[in-house]
Parts: structure tokens; sequence; C-alpha cells
């Protein structure tokens, strides 16, 4: 368990807390190992005046996986990124645009949550000796929030703004309407009073790489775009979300995961029937999508065997393409467009992919059976050829895969006589080896017409 977030977790709810946990994580070795601690960090405080029961319950119940070191992020950067781009996932106006929520709690919402190092965007609408006021039209960074109508002033103090070029007054740079990008330095929630800063060391880590200062309309947030566009319209969330364009994109669950730095062979969740561990490797969807793939490509195999069987070569290799398609290693698709193109007399390509199938599974009878065959076949036209010791090494090559293949051996032994009688010459007469001693592509495609793969 992460002593540090316990430690944050039982510092804020207290004593009530820390009694529901001892009750629900007694046997839990971790918490165990780090009770002791835990007790000195726990001080007398004030009750809220609210209840917080359930949240406490839930807590305790859950501390095992709320807390486990699978949740902690080794970069905390990497849940934001440097620029918005649409396409990328669907960036939304904020949720309350779309819901009746009233102006003054809109407006106690916003001091509740914003915090110091979050990013304000504001238009300046006063220049004083002592600083710049802006009134705050979105956030920059973190949650989207509707905040325009809500009349919000921020001070930036003339100390925190920085000097331009040979401005002898910083102040002097801006004008009243500037687009202003600015950091939270210090809030006051009760008086309902911001004071920000223009300096970027006024940020939190996560967000140090924006640039501070005055920004087009053009730099402004993906959602704030999207709020002024659909602001006068009647549409629905619903609506607006379909008609994103970061909707429509088909990896967006991939790319949110690694936003968020979740694995998906190892995906954390609070439900325990859910926990990665209680899952065989085959359950998951890769596995189960690399089944269905192989049995889909399965049945293009099929149709093209038949297509093969009635001479139909084009739409055969038509299918053998689909089913290489769905599932690029599979190997009865592979040794069937190795024999089509066994029979057509590309024997380079049928090597290419009875070599393939044999990758892929070294026990296939016919892939290896089919691969010596044609083989020997290549070796003989290289032999008409003159290129003898190409020729030899695919004899070699056929024997090496399967030494009882008398055809290959016999070959072999000619062509090696051959060499010893005419070292350096080879006339169109030495072919003495009978081409019925041989598998041909010939013998390949009966094969396949009346046995199958």
């Amino acid at each position: 368990m992460d002593r540090d977030l316990l430690r944050q977790s039982l510092t804020y709810h207290g004593h009530s807390l820390f009694s529901l946990l001892k009750c629900e994580q007694f046997e839990n070795p971790d918490f165990k190992l780090i009770v002791a601690n835990l007790t000195k960090t726990l001080h007398p405080r004030k009750e809220k005046s609210y209840e917080n029961a359930s949240v406490e319950q839930f807590i305790a119940r859950k501390a095992d996986l709320l807390f486990a070191p699978i949740w902690t992020s080794s970069s905390a950067a990497n849940n934001y990124i440097n620029e918005e781009t649409e396409d990328l996932y669907a960036i939304m106006p904020p949720v309350e645009q779309f819901m009746d929520v009233p102006f003054d709690e809109r407006r106690d919402l916003f001091y509740r949550d914003i915090e110091r190092g979050d990013v304000v965007i504001g238009r300046v609408n006063s220049i004083r000796d002592f600083g710049l006021f802006i009134t705050l039209v979105c956030l920059g960074g973190g949650l989207p929030r509707n905040i325009e109508d809500l009349e919000i002033t921020a001070l930036c103090p003339v100390r925190d703004v920085p000097s331009h070029g040979n401005h002898d007054n910083p102040l002097s740079y801006y004008q009243v309407g500037d687009l202003i990008r600015a950091g939270v330095k210090d809030m006051d929630r009760y008086h309902g009073k911001l004071t920000v800063s223009l300096y970027s060391s006024s940020l939190s880590p996560q967000l140090s790489n924006l640039k501070l200062g005055i920004i087009s309309s053009d730099e402004m947030p993906v959602h704030y775009r999207h709020s002024v566009s659909t602001a006068c319209s009647s549409h629905t969330f619903d609506s607006v979300l379909q008609h994103t364009l970061g909707f429509a994109n088909p990896a967006t669950v991939e790319f949110l995961l690694g936003k968020l730095e979740i694995g998906e062979t190892e995906p954390p969740s609070l439900m325990r029937g859910l926990q990665s561990k209680n899952f065989l490797e085959a359950d998951y969807g890769t596995s189960i999508r690399k089944r269905q793939s192989a049995s889909w490509a399965l049945k293009c195999v099929k149709i093209g065997v038949d297509h093969f069987k009635s001479g139909c070569h084009v739409e055969a290799m038509n299918e053998y393409n689909k089913a290489l398609e769905i599932d690029d290693n599979n190997v009865e698709a592979l040794v069937a467009r190795g024999a089509l193109y066994a029979t057509k007399g590309s024997l380079t390509k049928a090597i290419d992919d009875f070599e393939l199938a044999l990758e892929s599974c070294p026990t296939h009878r016919n892939a290896r059976k089919y691969l010596c065959q044609t083989l020997v076949e290549r070796g003989g036209q290289l032999e008409e050829e003159e290129k003898l010791v190409t020729a030899e090494h695919l004899y070699r090559k056929a024997l090496t895969l399967d030494d009882t293949f008398q055809e290959a051996d016999e070959a072999l032994k000619k062509l090696q006589q051959h060499i010893q009688v005419r070292p350096w010459s080879i006339q169109h007469s030495y072919h003495s080896i009978e081409k019925g001693q041989f598998f041909s592509c010939k013998n390949i495609e009966k094969i396949v017409c009346t046995k199958g793969f």
C-alpha cells in the first residue's frame, strides 16, 4: 500500500476512517506493516458539519485497491498533453453548460475547486500602477469550467508581471482587452479574491510547459471554442459528442489509456471481480480477437480451395489474400497460396509462403512436404539456367527439411556427378534426370485437388 497516499487520506478524514480501516483491513499484511506509523499521523480535529460516512466506508473497504502501487504514476506530467488535438479524443464544452446550474452555485464551486498552480485565461479590464485587473474567461488547464458569465476578477500585481524588452514599466506592454494566460498564485475562497502571476514558477509541475502572458484567440482551449460555438444552440450533450471529430477516432480508448497510464493487459479496477489477476491470458480481448480472426481466415481458405479445385485460380488467390489480410500468420492460407503460386510457376513466391508457414508451425506436414517438392523443382530450373551452386543449395535445403526425401537426394547426387565430369561448362543436354521422378508443381496441384491441405 502507498503509505504517503494513505497518510494524506487519514490526515483529512481523521480517527473515524482509521477505525474503519482497522476493521476492514485487519487481515491485510501491508496494512499491518504501516499501521503503527499511521497512528502517529493522526491529530485531533474538529468534526465536519456534513456527513461523509459513506465515503469513509468505501475507502476502508477498497483501501488495498485504492492505495495499491499500481495506481502510482511514474510521470504525472503524462496526464497532460502539451497541445490539445481535436482528432485524438472528444474535447467537450464544460458539462454545466448543458445543465441548469444556478449562478451562485457555479461561482461557489469555482472558488471551492480552484488551486494554486492552476491556469486561468482572462481579458485585461483595467490597468493600475500596482497591477492588472483581469476578468476571467475560462480555465487553461485541468477540468474545463464555464465561468465567462460569473464576472470573476483576478489581480496580477506588478511584481508578478515580467519585463519585456526596453519597457521600464512592465505594465506598459499590456492594453485593456488583451487576452492573458496566467497562473493562480493565491486565493481567498471566503472573500472570493484571486491573485495571479505571469511567471511560470507559479504553475504546478504538470502545467509548467504552458506559455504565460498575452495569447491570441486561436490559442484559446478547444473546450472554450466548442463552448462558444454551442452556447446559442439547443444541442444536447450527446448530440454535441456525436458530432465531435475525436469521438469517431478508433484509437480513442488506446490514447486515453496511455494518457492515464493504464495498461490494457493489467487494468486496475476497484471491482474485485474485474481484477486482472483473476483472468487467464486467453480471456483477454486480444487473444479472443486473434482466435476470431483465425476462424474467419480459415473460412476464406476453404472457399479458396473450392475455387482452386474448380480451376478458378484468380478467385482462389483473392480468397487466400483476404485470409492473410485478416490473419497474416494463418498457416493454412500461406500453404494454400504457396501451392497456387507453385501451380502457376511462381516457385520463388511459393517457397517464401511455405517457409513462412513453417516458421509459424514447424510441425505442419504439408508445408514441409510442399516446400521440399518446390525446392527440388526450382533446383531443376536453376540447373537449366546453369546456376549449379544455387541449385545444389536448394537440394541440400530440401534434405535438411526431410533427410528421407528421395528425389532431393537423387537430384543432388546426379548434380554432383555432373559437376565432377564437367566442372566448367554445362550443356543443355546435361539434364538427364527424368522429370517424372520428381514431385513437380503438377504433382502439388494433383495432391491439393484430391486430398486438400
